[in-house]
């Protein structure tokens, strides 16, 4: 114990270097202390975070039982109640691996939900052997291990037009002098301890979101194989995947968004309300990078409405040159920052349904003048984006400026609230935004990229007939965003997700982006 100092027999100076060692020790404890109040204050506010995610996760949870539980004279009927229920286990799938990530040591504790007892694989596929053994035979106590027997797992695998069994021997070793077990690990797998494959998992998505397959049709096919796999596991399996694959779409997003010039356009999917026998209208919205732009993706976005707000959020502080139609839901951008880019394609084709509908000669002599805009282009489509303003400056202005004036001469001819009067005020008005590509050769002329790129959900539509809830919606446009991108980039819409799923278990965060589909290079070869 350290006595304290006699402060009489001090002198001046040595009182005064004690008085500031005090301070400074005062001071230091201080500097502790608040260190470990903001520690404690940051341990507080991410434990309200959690238990805020969990209360709302477990809300949304015991809803979604209720209504997949409900009486049977609630649900649906036929094609629609099959549909309906196979959404909702990929949801409940998809909440459940939402809490896991959040409280991942209490997982095991959570109440687990009835599943279908798990038929064995059928004897009569074929099965590729996988070994998996320690990396080294030596006891830690310096004796040899002894091998005393093996764990064997079996996963089901799916290359196209072929269903195969992995079996998976994993031996086990033994040390004879001190008892010790040692077994390779576990392989990490999308879904642990499940039946799957990457394989397996790559088909079902691509057959659902690329295929517009619904589970139940394709629990019919398994069935054909002999493979007895409920839809309600399918769905299960759906539901974890989207989980696992929304970072990728978090930082293609993300990527996205650094682009000078986008796309952007939406469509109407109707949506189920929950615990209602009606669905109403909600909106995908399409956003992707032009054709000029050396990045090629496609992200889309599931909102319950068309509101200008949702686009919005999605773009966030962006502020670039935005391709779309004469929608209003833009026009909130427009005035903060965002500079609109019309499109020429919308306003050529009122002057085409003018021209099919009486044959007029205005809306002919309107369409030959689009028509050379668009020749010069397709010579322009490979050039540099310098070499294509300049060639646009030289060739296509003298064209658009004879349009305009033409368009000026015309409007004054013909009556008010006339087809005619219709089609020439709706370039007249937006010719600002019309011509504004001729100024920047990273601009395209139309918006037909984007269109293209929203087609797959027109026609999954019919086949899909709504999504079952909000959640379901995002899903499924986080995995076409995926899907849709990996095409743009010539890759296999299977192949892709297939090594994406294998790989995604153990790939670091820090790496995530070696696997969008702009940056993807395959590692796994099929088997043939």
């Amino acid at each position: 114990m350290t006595s304290r100092p006699d402060l009489n027999a001090l002198s001046a100076d040595q009182l005064r270097a004690l008085a500031t060692e005090w301070f400074d020790g005062m001071e230091r404890t201080d500097r502790v202390l608040a260190q470990k109040d903001r520690i404690l204050s940051q341990q507080e506010q991410a434990i309200r975070h959690r238990d805020a995610v969990i209360e709302k996760q477990n809300h949304e949870l015991a809803l979604l039982k209720r209504h997949k539980f409900a009486r049977r004279s609630e649900q649906f009927k036929g094609v629609q109640g099959q549909l309906l229920e196979e959404l909702i286990d990929a949801d409940l799938a998809a909440m459940e691996a939402e809490l896991a990530e959040v409280l991942p040591e209490e997982a095991p504790t959570a109440p687990v939900r009835q599943r279908p007892k798990r038929a064995p694989l059928p004897p009569q596929l074929p099965r590729t052997l996988i070994h998996h053994e320690p990396e080294h035979t030596q006891c830690r106590c310096g004796c040899a291990l002894k091998r005393i027997g093996e764990a064997v797992s079996e996963k089901l695998d799916y290359v196209p037009g072929e269903f195969t069994v992995e079996r998976h021997i994993r031996g086990k070793w033994a040390c004879e002098q001190c008892e010790t077990l040692i077994q390779a690990p576990v392989p990490a797998q999308v879904i642990d301890k499940g039946l799957p494959t990457a394989g397996l998992l790559a088909q079902v998505l691509v057959a659902k979101y690329a295929d517009h397959l619904p589970l139940y049709r394709q629990e019919r096919i398994f069935g054909r194989a002999g493979l007895a796999i409920p839809r309600s596991t399918l769905a299960e399996w759906v539901g974890t995947c989207g989980v696992r694959l929304q970072p990728l779409v978090d930082a293609l997003r993300g990527i996205l968004l650094k682009q000078g010039v986008l796309h952007a356009d939406e469509t109407p999917v109707a949506m189920l309300a929950p615990g209602k026998k009606k669905t109403h209208r909600a909106y995908v919205w399409a956003y992707c990078s032009t054709p000029f732009a050396d990045l090629k993706a496609t992200v889309y976005d599931f909102a319950p409405g068309r509101a200008g707000e949702h686009d919005r959020a999605f773009l966030g502080d962006w502020r670039g040159k935005l391709v779309c139609d004469d929608y209003a839901g833009y026009k909130a951008g427009f005035g903060e920052g965002i500079t609109e880019i019309g499109c020429l394609a919308h306003a050529r084709r009122k002057f085409h349904d003018l021209h099919v509908a009486n044959k007029s000669e205005l809306a002919a002599q309107a369409l030959e003048y689009i028509g050379a805009l668009y020749g010069i282009e397709r010579g322009l489509k490979d050039l540099p984006d310098q070499d294509r303003q300049r060639l646009r400056h030289e060739q296509a202005r003298p064209i658009a400026d004879a349009l305009h004036r033409w368009m000026i001469a015309q409007r004054q001819k013909v009556p008010d609230g006339s087809g005619t009067a219709k089609a020439l005020d709706y370039s007249l008005k937006r010719w600002a935004a019309l011509t504004r590509y001729l100024d920047d050769g990273a601009v395209p002329i139309d918006n037909n990229r984007v269109e293209n790129q929203i087609r797959p959900w027109a026609l999954g539509r019919n086949n899909w007939l709504f999504a079952g809830s909000l959640r379901s919606g995002q899903r499924a446009a986080a995995v076409m965003s995926l899907i849709q991108s990996a095409k743009l980039n010539g890759h296999d819409p299977y192949a892709y997700p297939k090594d994406v799923l294998a790989r995604l278990p153990t790939q670091k965060n820090s790496a995530i982006g070696e696997l969008l589909p702009h940056n993807w290079e395959p590692t796994i070869t099929d088997k043939v």
